[in-house]
C-alpha cells in the first residue's frame, strides 16, 4: 500500500510543524483525499473518513470561536480521537493551547501554513495524488513527441531504446527508458515517469549507458508525461493482418484505464522515428475531430456516385 509520512509531506510542502514534540515520522498518510471537518466539529461523524488529512480554514476556526470552551474542547477531542493523520491550520491561524494539548495527548501532528485554504487544498491534492495514486512499473519507453505522451512497448531487443534515441535527436524529449512508472491520477489519466535511479539514462545494447541530459541538453528530457497512446513494436509477421486504414481502434489497459494502442510491425529499412512522429501528429488530429479515413471514404463515395451517373 502506498503511503507517505506527515513529516515528509510537511517538509516538501513547506508546512510548519506546530507540535515539534510529536514524531511526525510515525504518522502515515494513505489517502490522497483531504477533508475540511466542518460537520465533524458539530458532532456529526457519519461517513467521516478519519484517514484523510484534515484542514481547518477561516470558516471552521470562526465556528470554533463561537463555542463555549468546554464544548469546543469536546468537539476537538472527538476529532483527534478518530485517529486522523494530522490537522492543518491555514491562513497563518494559530491553534490555542487547548488544541495543542489535545493533539499531544492523541499524538497527532498539528501543522500550519500562510497559504489560503483553497490554495492549500489544491496543492495538497496535487501532491498527495502524486505520492498515493495507484502505481505500476512496466517495461518500455516513454517519450514526449510533439506534446503527446508515446509509450513504446515490445520485446527486449526489438529496438525501443534505439527508436527513443532517434526521436531525442529529432528534438523530442525522453521521460523514461526501460522502466516506466505509471500512476493513475483519475479514471482517464495516466502519468508516466522514470524511477529515480534510471532517470535521464538510456541503455543501448553493445554501447552501454548514455546520459541523455548531458549529451543532448536539458531540453531533451522531461520529468513526467501524460500517457496518450501506446505503440507496440513487434517483428513483422506475414501470417498476421495489420490494420491499413486505422478505422478499428485497439486499446491496452493499465490500472483500469484504457490507452489507445497501435501495433507497429518492424522490418529492415523502416524509419521508426518518422513513423512514430506521424502517429503522434495523426493522434492530435483525431483529438481535434479530423479523421483521414473518413475523408478517404467520402472521396470514394463521391467517385462512385460520379461514375454511376
Amino acid at each position: 500500500m502506498a503511503m507517505i509520512t506527515v513529516a515528509k509531506m510537511a517538509a516538501e510542502m513547506g508546512l510548519r510543524n506546530l507540535t515539534p514534540d510529536i514524531d511526525a515520522e510515525e504518522r502515515k498518510i494513505i489517502k490522497a483525499d483531504i477533508n475540511r471537518p466542518a460537520l465533524a466539529l458539530t458532532g456529526f461523524f457519519e461517513y467521516f473518513d478519519h484517514e484523510r488529512v484534515q484542514i481547518l480554514g477561516r470558516v471552521e476556526t470562526a465556528y470554533l470561536a463561537t463555542l463555549q470552551p468546554q464544548v469546543r474542547e469536546n468537539a476537538l477531542h472527538q476529532l483527534f480521537e478518530m485517529g486522523i493523520p494530522c490537522l492543518i491550520f491555514c491562513r497563518g491561524m494559530q491553534p490555542d493551547e487547548v488544541t495543542l494539548s489535545l493533539a499531544r495527548r492523541h499524538e497527532t501532528p498539528v501543522l500550519g501554513t500562510q497559504m489560503a485554504t483553497t490554495e492549500t487544498e489544491n496543492r495538497l491534492n496535487h501532491y498527495l495524488q502524486k505520492w498515493l495514486s495507484p502505481t505500476i512499473t512496466i517495461h518500455g519507453e516513454l517519450i514526449d513527441v510533439l506534446g503527446e505522451g508515446v509509450l513504446l512497448t515490445g520485446e527486449s531487443g526489438i529496438g525501443k531504446s534505439e527508436a527513443a534515441l532517434e526521436l531525442i535527436k529529432r528534438g523530442h524529449r525522453l521521460v523514461a527508458d526501460d522502466a516506466v512508472e505509471l500512476r493513475k491520477v483519475d479514471e482517464e489519466t495516466l502519468i508516466g515517469c522514470a524511477p529515480e535511479i534510471t532517470k535521464d539514462f538510456v541503455e543501448l545494447r553493445g554501447v552501454g549507458i548514455i546520459d541523455v541530459k548531458t549529451l543532448f541538453g536539458v531540453q531533451s528530457v522531461k520529468n513526467e508525461q501524460k500517457v496518450d497512446m501506446e505503440i507496440h513494436l513487434e517483428e513483422w509477421n506475414r501470417e498476421r493482418t495489420y490494420d491499413r486504414l486505422g478505422n478499428k481502434d485497439e486499446y491496452s489497459e493499465y490500472l483500469g484505464n484504457r490507452v489507445l494502442r497501435y501495433v507497429l510491425p518492424i522490418r529492415p529499412g523502416r524509419n521508426l522515428a518518422v513513423i512514430i512522429e506521424a502517429i503522434a501528429v495523426n493522434y492530435r488530429q483525431r483529438t481535434m475531430g479530423y479523421q483521414a479515413v473518413d475523408l478517404l471514404y467520402k472521396r470514394v463515395q463521391e467517385n462512385l456516385m460520379k461514375n454511376t451517373n
